[in-house]
């Protein structure tokens, strides 16, 4: 099976009904798209209140990719609100734990800043951070090129397989050291996660500073040659993993919603136990 999302909900003006509250975006957005990525868990552990309301709001079915607490991943570059890592650790687990025992959570995204590169202090670190979250599905994202160059992929695959954790693919700009390439092979058979940044090589390199770097970092519309791309490596994918969820994280430029609903299109893709609320406006919209 092949699921498609979007990274967040609140950002795609394109499958909101008019006249849409924001208390009920996520609400339009689940009648388009299976599933999600939970990115303000990153920046902030998430009041248990909140993740049951976003359960609430979704059809059963519908599934979380839920990204992990910068903190956890060592992307913090502030003052922790926490007084220890256990403490860390700990609350982001009361967090999620809905989420799992609802059957939502797809699984938690672990994703690594570029100067975490392949070398023993960093995977001691890694199996450091995954054992403390072993009751969850764990899928990793790198974002050094030496967890995949010169021969390295394979190695790679095979840490995470031998350690249950799930591959994290990626589309992105091929720009040196802080880029991986996309290497589409699955390390579970159950479930494997395909990331798409889009491939601006000049905001992925030069993104500016504070907020401004979203509008730039993942500037980009695939076109359809493009998006074919990905859909072989898709396929690929589903040959050896039982799911392949594919999330669209191009939205700078607003272009995430678009690209997935064309994706989905060429791929024949349709899902049941969407919400039903407002489908009929958006029929051709896309």
């Amino acid at each position: 099976m092949i699921y498609v999302g979007l990274t967040g909900w609140g950002d795609h003006p394109d499958v909101y009904s008019p006249g849409s509250k924001k208390t009920d975006k996520l609400i339009d957005y689940s009648a388009h798209f299976p599933i999600v990525e939970l990115d303000s868990s990153f920046y902030a552990v998430q009041p248990e209140k909140n993740i049951r309301k976003w359960m609430e709001e979704t059809p059963e079915p519908f599934q979380f990719v839920v990204k992990a607490y910068q903190g956890m991943t060592g992307h913090l570059r502030g003052e922790n609100p926490f007084d220890s890592r256990d403490d860390m650790f700990e609350a982001f687990k009361k967090s999620i734990r809905p989420l799992k025992e609802a059957g939502k959570l797809a699984m938690v995204l672990l994703q690594f800043p570029p100067w975490f590169d392949c070398q023993k202090d960093n995977v001691d670190q890694l199996r450091e951070i995954t054992g403390r979250l072993k009751e969850f599905d764990l899928a990793i994202e790198f974002r050094h090129q030496s967890w995949y160059a010169n021969g390295m992929s394979e190695k790679t695959v095979d840490f995470l397989r031998d350690n249950q954790l799930i591959h994290t693919v990626c589309d992105e700009p091929q720009a040196g050291d802080g880029s991986i390439p996309l290497v589409p092979i699955s390390s579970r058979t159950d479930k494997v996660l395909l990331r798409i940044h889009g491939r601006n090589v000049h905001g992925w390199l030069n993104p500016g500073h504070g907020q401004n770097w979203r509008e730039v970092r993942y500037l980009y519309d695939y076109n359809k040659e493009e998006l074919g791309e990905i859909s072989r490596a898709v396929n690929l994918l589903a040959q050896t993993a039982e799911t392949v969820y594919v999330i669209f994280n191009n939205n700078s430029g607003g272009h995430a919603a678009g690209d997935a609903k064309e994706f989905q299109n060429m791929n024949d893709l349709s899902f049941d136990g969407l919400s039903p609320k407002q489908m009929d406006l958006f029929e051709g919209g896309f």
